[in-house]
């Protein structure tokens, strides 16, 4: 059976920080990888794993001044998402962050909103 998290009941922190006007948060983990071939033949015979790299982005209305803090001063943070749905509840917690870019967008019929992106160390969903 799926997990199901709603927005509203999810809270997302940054450096122990909630972060207010959050829209959503992304993330990203790929591993780096390589195919083994044996000799003699087309097919894979094992692979290995390198570099794993973590980046997401955290959508927020208008701007928050913390996040553009982070990215001014180019401080290591954290953060700690508690995603929730009634009773249930998972934890993402994102370890050695930096922010690596931010992006500022307003329509006539809508309100402003950045787009902050960063990269992190590790990720780990609980």
């Amino acid at each position: 059976m799926p997990q199901i998290y709603t927005a509203f009941a999810s809270e997302v922190k940054v450096n122990q920080e909630t972060i207010e006007g959050l829209q959503s948060i992304e993330y990203n983990v790929v591993k780096n990888g390589q195919h083994i071939g044996a000799i003699g033949t087309d097919e894979r015979i094992g692979r290995y794993f390198g570099l794993k790299v973590v980046t997401g982005k955290l959508r927020v209305a208008s701007a928050n001044l913390t996040l553009d803090d982070l990215l001014a001063k180019n401080d290591e943070f954290s953060i700690a998402a508690t995603l929730k749905h009634g009773a249930t509840e998972r934890k993402v917690t994102f370890d050695a962050c930096y922010m690596e870019d931010k992006a500022f967008g307003m329509s006539s019929a809508a309100h402003a909103e950045t787009i902050y992106t960063f990269t992190a160390t590790r990720v780990r969903e609980e």
